[in-house]
């Protein structure tokens, strides 16, 4: 079992893939733009960008565009042998900045700082979204 600060599942020797970088907020920075690109088994590709309202880092607006772009796709029983996502157009994460009054947004944005140390602290895989737990025995 990992220790504090290790990664959890695949560390030297692990033979997994390296763990995905850190979001852009992490980073200080926050996208104006999501670049989807499809690249299809048969060879041809498909590349769709979309802009944000405002520049954000968090995982909710840029899931939200994400699930927009791949819409725009309108997969049916195709057959995938790339897909690429892009944050764009990026901006410091200050410049982003801005007032709510939507409480369960603000809370959510909260929420996404705390699991940011978390992972920091004890590594990537020992929070997440409770559906990708098993239940204890």
């Amino acid at each position: 079992m990992p220790g504090p600060g290790a990664p959890a599942g695949g560390g030297a020797g692990g033979g997994g893939r390296p763990p995905p970088p850190p979001p852009p907020r992490r980073r200080g920075r926050a996208a104006r733009a999501l670049t989807l690109r499809l690249t299809f088994a048969g060879g041809p590709a498909w590349e769709k960008t979309r802009r944000l309202a405002e520049p954000s880092g968090h995982e909710d607006d840029l899931r939200q565009l994400t699930y927009q772009l791949m819409d725009a796709a309108g997969l049916q029983r195709a057959r995938l042998s790339g897909l690429v996502l892009r944050a764009e157009d990026l901006v410091d994460g200050d410049r982003a900045e801005q007032l709510s009054l939507d409480t369960a947004r603000q809370a959510r944005l909260a929420a996404e700082v705390t699991a940011d140390r978390i992972r920091e602290r004890f590594g990537p895989g020992v929070i997440g979204p409770a559906a990708t737990y098993r239940p204890a025995s």
